[in-house]
């Protein structure tokens, strides 16, 4: 679920605490008390789970405080963080300032929260009417929200951010369509701090309830060995096949993306096994670093377990979590299946070995041993198909591995191992919950300004009536934004900006609000800044842009698959199921023809004339039914001109097709 990297630290405090390490007294105090917190906050987001959530307020504003202390001991400014190997802290005088700020800044969320809470009632009756305390507190959590992201999610996010708000306070000063009428400050709070439209909305409302329960699940499903288990399995299921370790790497990738929604902590844990077996078989460096980025990529758009944007979809969109789940399913499935193609392909290119039989375990075996933790997550998919929220789901399915990991020695969680994994789960959310209270200044500064309706006009105006171009600029500016930005603020963005637009043209809310996500999510395989590719290049020995290219290469349907699903929804289960079902298989064949065209095989080596016939006809048969070309002519006519000119040239000889390019 996390969106953060893996950085190689312990996944908890507490396990390195346990080694006895020799290390400061101070040192010591902040690893304890960082510890204790965090498991203090999963224990008390479990009880929460079980017996329901208080008042709504004070428990988004309990929860984000939290995190914003944890944020601060977990990124300490201007000095090494606690950790195996950091010794003790230094004594420099830029340090003694940095604790000096950190200890002002803990002091500050001490003192917001107590003034929030001592009277909640007299607070929220101030609501639309706020008095100069009020908006002195308020433009100090935006401070500490806007560090904090700064330490925890990076620049852009504060430089976006900060744009927003600062456009909401001084409009009459911006040119062109940002000029507007300035808001007030007590108007500006009001919106950003005591309203349900700023930091205090939507997005955290759902890294409070759903999110961090989730992440905690992941945290704990990794600590039962579950990765392991996915790895295996996948290798055991594609090993014995053509380029095996590379299809392991994109089926464990696919697994561990229904627990993890972070596509660098995939590369990490699924790519230190897959990219050697890979290099080791005859890939290239890039290439295997590329398929091992692209399948990892992946798990933010796979169910069950999505990332956080798809928790926050369903809010917007006002549907269960399950028909997200659902509406997500043809989509993976296109995208994994053509990473597959290409590997598929690229190994009988090269004609490379297949695996030694003894490095294959048996799928048998695997299940005999991993059982365990894989039947928590039969168990969630089960209560969220049976309607239960995911909030509920969540808090059973933690105890259920509790008591299932049990019955396994091999997987057993000791009370160190739950608490550690309890602790690693919340550091982890501590970030996501960051960058959606961050979120929240944009969404209430676009909702104060009016801004949101500007830009979805000068969009409509820009496209001029045109889907295509309007989908174009909306594809782009995803792109750029998650080059510096998390997926969750990615999506919240364009849902802000651009969803409205997309929707008043036409276009399905589903469909629309998927194809933020996809563009939030495809930046991290996307050069120049693609962090899952340069995660994946460390682990293959390969040039970081190389491989950037080659995972945009390989990926490609990340970046078709948007335009599918808002021309045709039906891939969506937006419709009746038989035009789901053509739509499927119809865009299945187009994306392997759309394969064959870019690694030059089909059955055999291609040359110009046949790549470019392939690649063609998978073209004709990616059209969408219901869109009209040209004149008089709909996408069907395309679709057969497709399928002809697939079946046409696979029946030719493979040397044939050779043959025809060299003359």
């Amino acid at each position: 679920m996390s969106e953060t990297a893996a950085t190689g630290e312990p996944g908890s405090y507490l396990e390195w605490l346990s080694g006895r390490p020799k290390i400061a007294p101070m040192v010591a105090i902040w690893t304890v008390a960082t510890s204790a917190l965090a498991i203090g906050l999963g224990l008390f987001h479990l009880y929460v789970a079980y017996f329901g959530t208080p008042e709504p307020r004070s428990f988004r504003s309990s929860h984000l405080f939290v995190i914003l202390v944890l944020g601060i001991l977990l990124n300490p400014l201007w000095r090494d963080k606690p950790g195996p190997g950091k010794g003790h802290a230094p004594s420099s005088a830029r340090a003694v300032a940095g604790r000096a700020v950190d200890a002002t800044l803990l002091t500050l969320c001490v003192a917001i929260q107590a003034y929030l809470l001592v009277d909640i009632d007299s607070f929220l009756s101030r609501v639309g009417r706020p008095n100069p305390t009020d908006i002195l507190v308020g433009f100090a959590t935006l401070a500490l929200v806007l560090e904090l992201t700064r330490r925890t999610v990076g620049w852009p996010m504060v430089l976006v951010a900060a744009f927003f708000a600062t456009h909401a306070l001084f409009a009459p000063y911006f040119p062109g369509f940002l000029n507007g009428p300035p808001a007030s400050q007590r108007k500006f709070i009001d919106i950003l701090i005591m309203g349900q439209e700023g930091v205090y909305g939507q997005p955290l409302h759902v890294a409070a309830t759903y999110i961090i329960l989730f992440v905690i699940f992941g945290a704990l499903l990794n600590k039962a060995g579950a990765s392991r288990v996915f790895v295996d399995l996948a290798t055991a299921l594609t090993g014995r096949l053509h380029g095996g370790p590379a299809k392991a790497a994109i089926v464990g990738s696919a697994f561990l993306g229904m627990v993890s929604g972070s596509a660098v902590a995939n590369v990490v844990t699924t790519g230190a096994v897959s990219i050697p077996m890979m290099k080791r078989l005859g890939f290239k460096a890039k290439f295997a670093g590329a398929v091992e980025a692209c399948a990892s990529s992946g798990g933010q758009i796979t169910p069950p377990v999505m990332g956080a944007a798809a928790f926050i979809m369903a809010e917007f969109l006002q549907v269960s979590y399950v028909t997200i789940l659902t509406a997500a399913l043809i989509p993976a499935i296109l995208y994994f299946a053509t990473v597959y193609f290409m590997v598929d392909m690229e190994a009988r290119r090269l004609e490379l070995p297949l695996m030694e039989a003894a490095d294959c375990p048996r799928v048998r075996d695997v299940l005999k041993e991993g059982w365990a933790p894989l039947m928590s997550l039969v168990a969630l998919i089960g209560l969220l198909m049976i309607g239960y929220t995911p909030m509920f789901a969540a808090f059973w399915t933690i105890l259920a591995l509790s008591v299932i990991v049990m019955l396994r020695q091999r997987n057993r969680l000791s009370p160190q191992d739950w608490f550690a994994g309890l602790e690693e789960g919340v550091r982890i959310a501590v970030p996501v919950t960051i960058a959606c209270a961050c979120a929240g200044i944009i969404i209430g500064s676009i909702f104060l300004s009016g801004l949101g309706l500007k830009f979805t006009n000068l969009v409509v105006v820009l496209a001029d009536g045109n889907l295509f171009i309007m989908l174009c600029l909306a594809g782009v500016a995803g792109i750029v934004l998650g080059m510096g930005m998390t997926t969750t603020a990615v999506y919240i963005t364009l849902a802000a900006l651009l969803v409205p637009a997309l929707v008043a043209s036409g276009v399905e809310p589903m469909a629309a609000h998927f194809f933020a996500l996809y563009y939030g999510v495809v930046s991290s395989i996307t050069p120049p800044v693609a962090l899952a590719s340069f995660a994946a290049a460390g682990l293959a020995g390969a040039g970081p842009m190389e491989t950037a290219v080659e995972s945009a290469r390989v990926g490609v349907t990340k970046y078709i698959a948007p335009f599918l699903f808002v021309y045709n929804p039906a891939l969506l289960f937006q419709g009746p199921l038989y035009l789901t079902a053509l739509s499927f298989a119809v865009n299945l064949a187009g994306l392997w023809a759309l394969s064959a065209c870019l690694s030059g095989y089909a059955g055999g080596r291609l040359g110009p004339v046949a790549r470019g016939g392939i690649g063609l006809s998978g073209a004709l048969l990616l059209v969408p039914p219901g869109a009209v070309i040209l004149p008089g002519l709909s996408g069907y006519a395309f679709i057969l001109a497709g399928a002809a000119g697939v079946i046409l040239l696979m029946t030719l000889r493979p040397g044939r097709l050779h043959n025809v390019t060299e003359v």
